[in-house]
């Protein structure tokens, strides 16, 4: 697998640990329709949330957030569409971006930046 994938991975595993410290419950992770992915569902409150994963190994190359075109975003409200239309009854739903910067240095814990209620 290459490196890149290996981070996303591994960032989708921390997104999903922070997510549930701070009251989000994990639904689906990699919930897949055709080509479209939705990397978590998760609920919190009266909200269904679909969350884009984002990591990077520091923000040399700018912040992962950056990385969520209004084409990736478009993919995202596809599979978003496909999900409502199979699990009916969530009036409230909001697109969100979790961007993880990793850090080389061990001793430097990553950062969790989230962007709540997206359109693009």
């Amino acid at each position: 697998m290459a490196d890149h994938n290996e981070l996303g991975k591994e960032g989708e595993e921390m997104a999903q640990k922070w997510l549930t410290e701070k009251e989000y419950t994990i639904l689906q992770k990699n919930w897949r329709y055709g080509k479209h992915e939705i990397d978590i569902i998760a609920t919190r409150g009266k909200f269904l949330h679909f969350i884009e994963v984002k990591t990077r190994k520091d923000s040399k190359l700018g912040h992962p957030e950056d990385s969520v075109t209004r084409k990736k975003f478009k993919s995202l409200q596809k599979a978003a569409d496909e999900y409502l239309f199979r699990h009916p009854g969530h009036p409230w739903i909001r697109y969100d971006i979790l961007a993880i910067t990793v850090y080389p240095d061990p001793e430097r814990e990553p950062e969790f930046f989230l962007i709540e209620d997206v359109f693009l």
